[in-house]
């Protein structure tokens, strides 16, 4: 957070809808890591319980959902802090902030969705592993986590929004912060996406599983 202000708050004057840079960055990031963590960890599930994978049977899909759902602990931990940042901006919460379970669910959704796909890849080619904190970083900035999402034309903005993550940044800015209603169209457009993505990952993980105790 710190970094993200000065560079792009600070030096690049990045607009923040006027909002303290600090917190607009911070609201981002915050489920970013945790979507960032979980797709880490559940792409490389399979290959890291080896063991447990060929000698039990068992469905494999336990394995994702505990690797997605864990670092929800740190997701947690990390949102205090967020209350206190926005006890010192004297920020306060509307009605939206109902609406914040509904967004991390969406998190949630989107990075069991990846790992479904990204596990069962990384079983049978093994250099999928390695590309995945590549697709990580460059996922970050082309997800408005720097950026608000008003810098993008509107031309561009249904394109954008195929990105899943769009819909999620954009949610939970507007629950937590108060700023003025994102394009819902965008958030719908990301949560398609998301839906798509999850039935595609499941169906392709279970025509994948078993084969999983022989090619891991």
């Amino acid at each position: 957070m710190i970094i993200f202000t000065l560079i792009f708050g600070h030096f690049a004057k990045i607009p923040s809808d006027g909002l303290p840079y600090s917190i607009f960055a911070y609201t981002a990031l915050l489920p970013w890591n945790y979507f960032s963590q979980a797709v880490t960890r559940s792409s490389d599930s399979l290959v890291s319980n080896t063991n447990l994978v060929r000698k039990v049977y068992f469905p494999r899909l336990i394995i994702l959902v505990a690797e997605v759902t864990s670092p929800l602990v740190d997701f947690f931990i990390s949102f205090l802090a967020l209350v206190v940042m926005m006890v010192w901006f004297g920020i306060v919460p509307g009605r939206t902030v109902l609406a914040l379970p509904l967004f991390l669910l969406l998190a949630l959704t989107t990075a069991l969705a990846m790992g479904l796909w990204l596990s069962a890849l990384n079983a049978r080619y093994r250099d999928v592993g390695h590309t995945v904190p590549f697709l990580i970083q460059i996922w970050m900035y082309a997800s408005p986590v720097a950026y608000p999402v008003s810098l993008i034309p509107e031309r561009w903005r249904l394109l954008y929004s195929l990105n899943p993550m769009v819909g999620v940044i954009e949610g939970f800015r507007w629950t937590l912060l108060g700023k003025e209603a994102p394009a819902f169209g965008v958030i719908a457009m990301s949560a398609t996406v998301v839906v798509a993505l999850l039935f595609g990952g499941i169906i392709f993980f279970k025509r994948m599983e078993h084969t999983f105790a022989d090619v891991i």
